[in-house]
C-alpha cells in the first residue's frame, strides 16, 4: 500500500526517532509498504519519519545509481535501529533531493565512507562499511531518523533563500506525483 509522505514542516521530521524491537506491530507489512511508497515516488530511500512514524527504520534501493557505480545494481536494504559508528574519507558534494521536500535540490557535503551497525528485516545484526553513493544514501536516510533534513546541511544563507519555497511546501503549494501529507495545508484562518 502506498503511504502518504510527510512534507517539510511536519514536527515528526525534526524528532529523534526511537528504537523498535522484533515485536513492532506489522513490521513486515510496514517495510513492504515503505518500499512500495518509495518506488511510487521514484525515490532511492525512505525513512519511517517521512511516513509519520518516529522510529529508527529506513529502506534504500540505490540501483538507479548503478550506471555510476555498478556495485549498486543490487543495493536494496532495510536498516532497523542503525547506528553510524564512523564517517571518514574526503567530504564531497552531491546534488541531493528529498521526497519530503519536492522540487528542491541542493549540493550537500558528506563523508565518502561510513561504518554502520544495524539490524535487517529478520533482526540479524550487521556491521558494515559503505562508500560513495551507497554511503551518501545511507547518510541521508540516517539523518531523517536523527531529526535532520538535507536543508539542515546547507549554508544558512542558502536556506534563507529557500525559505519561501520551503514554506510553500509545508502549505501544500507544490505539485507532486505521489501522495503527501502537508502539515500546514489545513491550518488556514477562517
Amino acid at each position: 500500500m502506498k503511504l502518504p509522505i510527510v512534507a517539510y514542516g511536519d514536527p515528526v521530521l525534526k524528532k529523534l526517532a526511537t528504537d523498535i524491537d522484533q515485536g513492532y506491530p506489522n513490521l513486515k507489512e510496514l517495510i513492504d509498504n515503505m518500499f512500495e511508497t518509495m518506488y511510487a515516488a521514484s525515490g532511492v530511500g525512505l525513512a519511517a519519519p517521512q511516513i509519520g512514524l518516529p522510529i529508527r527504520l529506513f529502506v534504500v534501493d540505490a540501483s538507479p545509481f548503478a550506471d555510476d557505480e555498478p556495485a549498486l545494481g543490487n543495493f536494496k536494504k532495510v536498516f532497523i535501529n542503525p547506528v553510524i559508528e564512523e564517517e571518514s574519507g574526503e567530504k564531497w558534494d552531491f546534488n541531493e533531493g528529498c521526497l519530503s521536500i519536492p522540487d528542491i535540490r541542493e549540493n550537500v557535503s558528506r563523508h565518502r565512507d561510513l561504518k554502520i551497525k544495524y539490524y535487517d528485516e529478520q533482526f540479524n545484526l550487521h556491521e558494515e562499511a559503505f562508500t560513495g553513493l551507497a554511503a551518501r544514501v545511507i547518510q541521508h536516510e540516517y539523518d531523517h531518523i536523527q531529526g535532520k533534513l538535507f536543508t539542515d546541511r546547507i549554508s544558512p544563507l542558502r536556506k534563507t533563500m529557500l525559505k519561501n519555497r520551503l514554506d510553500a511546501i509545508a502549505k501544500g503549494a507544490v505539485r507532486v506525483d505521489y501522495k503527501m501529507r502537508f502539515p500546514l495545508a489545513n491550518k488556514r484562518k477562517r
